[in-house]
């Protein structure tokens, strides 16, 4: 390698492959786009639209932007397996830019029935359910072999990028523009992101025909492992089994933040969008905070994620017990850490326990695992949010996240042969927070 390769390859990966800068680009704007619309959509709903049922308006639309992520997961697999890469992002990239225009001309024109919204919300989510995973397994096809860690890093930190802008960006623009002009915005971005995609040329496959055998991915002939039932894998390893159970009742009551912190706002603060903004670009900010500084903790990865539930429940009651704007958003703050840091310990834990002909099932169905809950969370505390005060619901969540806490810290102690201390250097690779 020359002088001046070894420059080269120094440069962040985004600078020096532009066909990965190119897709991970549209990966941003989508996930922007669609965290601005799911943020705005909410405050629209509590602030302008729902009146005194805002709370269950507001969770049963964030029911609905969850639900195809998990509805859709095999049908998702399927597709990506049997259709080039290039192909499933641009169509649904474009699909969701165009289903976005069409909703923000009806919304121009004249108010559109409520159900548009929950249906427009809906097939959005369903895009991005199939956009994200469909990049995931792309990855391979846009980088060399030595560049997968990188590439990888830069894909698990775009959630928290895309939470960063988009839910700073949704509430401003719903009191400047309305509904109209977030969806509008939404738009602009998912059509950028599949011009991006035309724009992009991907390696042909070396040879192997695209078929769900060949695993959808443009390399290699080999023949897949033969895959495993989930319970199979669960059964033999016991102690994920159980981090998994304590991380999936957690998630009940910390998602519930993205219900509660709307309420708080109007109800409690008697503020506006832009302070709405403000809370989500702390927990955004923090999110990806913690990403980078994760693996850097030390002790076993039970202990710290114990101690960060523990630490994530004092911030999510903190402005049960202080009202006010600044304990809000240190409380955001904190918490975004948290989950920041609890995503890079476990992922690079489950990695290595996990064996890896069964990596790609178990990660598929931990994320739909832990994204079943969302749904669950957002309906109930949006319901409890019509008859109970958001300060307390601050502190229901904190004392539901309690009990997980001490739950995962037991679960290391009867297993700590299971969970080894980690290597540094093997922590440090995944960047992004599971949710």
């Amino acid at each position: 390698m020359t002088a001046a390769q070894a420059a080269a390859h120094r440069l962040p990966l985004v600078l020096r492959n532009r066909r990965f800068a190119a897709v991970w680009g549209a990966q941003v704007l989508t996930q922007a786009a669609g965290r601005m619309f799911q943020v705005g959509a909410v405050w629209w709903l509590v602030g302008y639209a729902a009146g005194p049922d805002g709370g269950l308006a507001s969770g049963a639309f964030l029911a609905v932007s969850t639900l195809p992520a998990v509805a859709l997961a095999p049908l998702v697999a399927s597709l990506i397996a049997r259709h080039p890469h290039r192909t499933v992002l641009g169509l649904s990239a474009a699909v969701a830019g165009l289903i976005a225009l069409g909703t923000a001309g009806w919304t121009y024109a004249a108010t559109p029935p409520m159900a548009v919204t929950y249906g427009a919300a809906l097939v959005l989510a369903g895009c991005q359910a199939v956009f994200d995973p469909c990049l995931t397994t792309s990855v391979p096809d846009l980088v060399e072999d030595a560049d997968i860690e990188a590439a990888t890093g830069f894909e698990l930190a775009t959630q928290s990028l895309a939470g960063l802008a988009g839910g700073l960006l949704g509430p401003l623009v719903v009191d400047a523009a309305g509904l109209a002009g977030i969806v509008a915005g939404c738009a602009g971005g998912y059509l950028l992101a599949a011009a991006l995609i035309a724009a992009t040329p991907f390696p042909a496959a070396p040879g192997t025909p695209r078929t769900p055998s060949a695993g959808g991915g443009g390399g290699g002939g080999e023949a897949p492992a033969a895959r495993r039932p989930l319970r199979r894998i669960l059964a033999e390893l016991p102690f994920v089994r159980r981090v998994l159970l304590c991380f999936t009742a957690a998630n009940v009551f910390t998602t519930a933040v993205f219900v509660v912190m709307p309420l708080y706002t109007r109800t409690v603060l008697h503020a506006d969008g832009s302070t709405v903004a403000a809370l989500e670009a702390a927990l955004g900010a923090g999110t990806l905070v913690g990403s980078f500084t994760g693996g850097r903790l030390p002790g076993a990865p039970t202990v710290v994620g114990a101690g960060c539930l523990g630490l994530m429940a004092a911030a999510l009651g903190l402005p049960g017990l202080a009202a006010g704007a600044a304990p809000a958003v240190g409380s955001m703050a904190v918490a975004g850490w948290c989950v920041g840091v609890i995503g890079v310990r476990f992922v690079a834990l489950f990695q290595r326990l996990v064996p890896t002909e069964d990596r790609p099932g178990f990660f598929a169905v931990m994320q739909a695992l832990l994204g079943a809950t969302f749904p669950v969370s957002s309906v109930v505390f949006g319901l409890l949010g019509d008859h109970l005060s958001p300060r307390t619901l601050c502190l229901v969540q904190a004392l539901g996240v309690l009990p997980v806490a001490a739950a995962l810290w037991w679960t290391g102690r009867r297993a700590p042969a299971a969970a080894p201390p980690e290597d540094p250097a093997t922590a440090a690779r995944p960047s992004g927070a599971a949710r």
